[in-house]
């Protein structure tokens, strides 16, 4: 955030409850001080727990001055709105795990998957922009290989796919980005995307 220099931060939308993707409840801290309000957070029940397990300190009755201020909203795999955009929720399966991506306009955002049913992609055809992840070449039991996440990629069509959530096992960026055919390439640090307003 203090790199790409974020200024305002509207609202946090969870994926599912593993501690590499919530770990970063206490960094709201400082745009609650900026923004002078509560943070709006959505997340799934199981999310939620898991939330309330984790950061204990944020939902007691009596908080430490300083600790994360947020408001909760529930989140199903059913569209929803947030700032005047419609957010489609796209359910896949970490192994045995739902996870949610998310569709905002032209533009789905996947991570922590290796299976996604028939219904979740028709959600998903038409995008423009999709980041998927892809941790190695080797087969993992709960995320797409270099090569299951072209063929999905494929399978969806978007004109540009950015693979992300990716380990050092991979090979270096521009390795790998020398064998990836056109209109796919890896995400890296600092990559920005732009809505067209």
């Amino acid at each position: 955030m203090l790199r790409a220099g974020v200024k305002r931060l509207d609202a946090v939308v969870y994926t599912h409850a593993h501690k590499d993707h919530i770990a970063g409840m206490d960094d709201i801290r400082a745009f609650n001080f900026l923004q002078r309000k509560a943070m709006d957070m959505y997340a799934t029940p199981e999310v939620q727990d898991a939330l309330r397990r984790e950061f204990h300190y944020v939902f007691t009755d009596f908080k430490y001055p300083g600790v994360p201020e947020i408001t909760l909203h529930p989140l199903e795999n059913l569209p929803f709105y947030l700032n005047g955009e419609t957010i489609l929720p796209i359910e896949v399966m970490h192994y045995k795990l739902p996870v949610l991506g998310f569709r905002i306009r032209d533009f789905v955002y996947i991570t922590d998957a290796n299976q996604i049913s028939e219904a979740e992609i028709a959600k998903i055809k038409g995008c423009d922009t999709l980041v998927l992840n892809a941790l190695r070449r080797e087969p993992h039991i709960s995320h797409f290989t270099l090569e299951e996440a072209k063929v999905m990629a494929r399978r969806i069509g978007a004109r540009q796919t950015y693979f992300t959530h990716i380990s050092h096992q991979l090979g270096t960026h521009a390795e790998v980005n020398l064998e990836l055919p056109q209109g796919m390439a890896l995400a890296y640090d600092g990559l920005v995307l732009k809505f067209e307003a």
